[in-house]
């Protein structure tokens, strides 16, 4: 049987092999559930940067900019990281060069695996049956903030872990204690995540419809995947 690993911070990248995995970065708050969104919406492709200014150099080629750190617009972009600035219709068919504090980063360490697929709320049983039809072992990467676990990440990490247990097997503890975990809390996760760290840190930007709709499943059927550098539909 297939296996599933959680990397519960970027940080612990160097203690899991990906040259023979799937891997799926999850950045719930905000990243790529914006991901998501755009592409959902008919975004060509979005390009991740790690760093900051290769991702503003790109406005020269005819991307639209979007950035975010420490949860707050970069100045001089054309987008934030909001999941809604990305349903609009002025976007459809458009690229954009996408940089946040720790979504992209956790992009940029998954380099090397088989596959890099972005995981979401959003699209939630699509990525579970993306990976349970697929043949290769998975490893679930949450973005965390700054090299710190959150909850919301590893809620997510829960809930694949759950959806494919009669299918996928997991590699050690930590998915069983994110799946433990996404089960106290699946009833009502904007309530479960009330006092983790990022949601006070989004509530102080008043940015509250942003929290409910990234913990709401299911809301698009697509799985972005990272060919030759950009993440398509």
């Amino acid at each position: 049987m297939k296996t599933i690993d959680v990397c519960l911070s970027p940080d612990l990248m160097h203690l899991y092999p990906v040259s023979d995995r799937v891997v799926v970065v999850v950045d719930i708050l905000r990243a790529t559930s914006c991901m998501v969104t755009a592409l959902a919406h008919g975004v060509k492709s979005i390009r991740p940067f790690a760093n900051l200014e290769e991702c503003r150099a790109m406005k020269a080629q005819e991307y639209f900019t979007a950035g975010e750190r420490n949860g707050e617009k970069v100045d001089g972009f054309d987008f934030g990281n909001s999941p809604f600035e990305y349903m609009n219709e002025n976007l459809r068919g458009q690229k954009i060069a996408f940089t946040t504090t720790n979504g992209t980063q956790a992009i940029a360490k998954s380099q090397g695996a088989k596959q890099i697929i972005i995981g979401s709320f959003l699209n939630l049983s699509a990525v579970v049956e993306y990976l349970k039809n697929g043949t290769d072992n998975v490893l679930v990467v949450c973005a965390a903030w700054k090299g710190k676990v959150n909850l919301e990440d590893t809620l997510f990490a829960g809930a694949l872990v759950e959806r494919l247990k009669d299918h996928i097997k997991p590699d050690c503890d930590a998915p069983l204690a994110a799946q433990r975990l996404y089960n106290l809390a699946k009833k009502d996760l904007v309530d479960f995540l009330k006092d983790s760290s990022h949601v006070k840190r989004l509530n102080r930007l008043h940015i509250h419809k942003d929290i409910a709709f990234c913990v709401t499943p299911d809301q698009y059927s697509i799985v972005p995947k990272l060919v030759d550098g950009e993440l398509i539909a």
